[in-house]
């Protein structure tokens, strides 16, 4: 069996402030760098204590995830596949100003683009699929893969994890510097842990 560790970066000041945030390139806040070394921390530690060594530590390609992602101290690798979903106009809108009509066909329809060239729920799952498809060969050979992205992508994981598709984008929570596990082998796929938050609070 191997495991992938999914994570979402830490905090941002857009993430603070109620934003849409997709492509826009921000780097982590204060408070989202001290989320990333607390995160790092704990899943060395763990791995440490387990003696499964982390075979790799993957980001996607913008500036917060791989500030998350070097918190770690070791080699990061870049994957685009990773990347958050592309919001088209409404990147960096306040998530309060997204017209209810938006919404309500966004949520009904997994094909559906966020306006000014957006990128589709359907079409985020099946590259993310393909990514952890991808990494999830190499945890079962060579030790835990960290995974280190957004939102979106991470529900698309899940998805992927539970054989539910794109049906968890608007059923799920991610929390800022949070990790969800997903053990791989045997020709299955297991969500361990959704959504791990305590390693922030020392709790």
């Amino acid at each position: 069996m191997g495991e992938l560790i999914v994570v979402r970066h830490g905090r941002t000041a857009a993430n603070a402030g109620g934003l849409l945030l997709g492509r826009l390139d921000v780097p982590l806040d204060e408070l989202g760098r001290v989320q990333a070394a607390r995160l790092a921390e704990a899943v060395l530690a763990q791995a440490a204590v387990s003696r499964v060594p982390i075979a790799a530590v993957v980001a996607s390609p913008l500036e917060r995830t791989r500030a998350t992602a070097e918190a770690f101290g070791l080699p990061v690798e870049v994957d685009g596949r990773l990347v958050e979903l592309d919001y088209g106009e409404l990147d960096g809108t306040p998530l309060a100003d997204v017209s209810p009509e938006v919404w309500r066909d966004w949520r009904a329809d997994p094909d559906f683009c966020p306006p000014g060239g957006g990128e589709s729920i359907a079409a985020l799952q099946v590259r993310v699929e393909e990514a952890c498809e991808h990494w999830a060969a190499v945890a079962r050979v060579e030790g835990t893969v960290v995974l280190v992205t957004h939102v979106s992508p991470i529900k698309a994981a899940v998805g992927w994890a539970m054989g539910i598709g794109p049906g968890a984008a608007w059923t799920t929570h991610v929390d800022q510097a949070s990790l969800s596990r997903i053990t791989v082998g045997g020709g299955r796929r297991v969500l361990r842990t959704f959504n791990e938050t305590a390693h922030l609070t020392g709790e």
